[in-house]
């Protein structure tokens, strides 16, 4: 992980935690790649992808949302490979909190999603 000093965490706002990828990382679903970037931002051990590295026509909207005290209110994708549909699988924060600013918009995956880095 590398390292930066307070200055520049709190000038990007990021928690001392958080990292940003500078190698490839992908997100697989039943061998079929969903998202692909190196320009992921990983919180609390998720990579977060920018939008427009991941496959929008393999997501489909969900009327799921939970709450993180920091990060503000989730918003869920269900991702569809080979019409199969894996529940919730993706999310994203379009309107995070302040200390959570720099995943805005930035999908992350789980539940039969792979991430691999």
């Amino acid at each position: 992980m590398p390292t930066v000093d307070s200055i520049t965490l709190l000038a990007y706002n990021v928690r001392p935690t958080d990292y940003f990828a500078v190698k490839m990382v992908r997100a697989l679903c039943k061998g079929t790649v969903v998202a692909e970037s190196d320009d992921t931002i990983v919180v609390e051990g998720n990579h977060y992808f920018p939008r427009d590295a991941v496959r929008a026509e393999l997501l489909q909207a969900s009327d799921t949302t939970s709450h993180c005290g920091w990060k503000g209110t989730a918003n869920y994708h269900h991702v569809v490979v080979d019409g199969e549909v894996k529940s919730d699988a993706a999310w994203y924060y379009a309107d995070p909190l302040p200390e959570a600013a720099q995943i805005k918009d930035r999908i992350a995956f789980w539940n039969g999603v792979t991430v691999e880095d």
